[in-house]
């Protein structure tokens, strides 16, 4: 594995774990009145168009990040539907 790839897997993990305290915070006070709707399916589609990017390009970082990041944010979009 080269160097910049294991950048992109620094990178990777700390933007994708950057989504898991709000999900947290979203999942433990079952509350998700601040969290715009429009704002997690706009970036819900731009992770998925980011996820087939990495597939087509064989990255691993992008993949794994983008893969991670689009079930959180799918979390985000059941929770905030659920506790409207």
């Amino acid at each position: 594995m080269d160097t910049i790839e294991i950048i992109g897997l620094v990178a990777a993990t700390l933007t994708t774990s950057s989504f898991i305290p709000q999900v947290y915070k979203a999942w433990r006070h079952k509350s998700t009145r601040d969290v715009s709707l429009t704002m997690y399916l706009a970036f819900f589609i731009g992770t998925m168009l980011w996820l087939y990017y990495g597939y087509v390009h064989e990255s691993l970082a992008i993949i794994l990040a983008n893969g991670i990041t689009g079930i959180l944010v799918i979390v985000m979009l059941v929770l905030k539907i659920k506790h409207k």
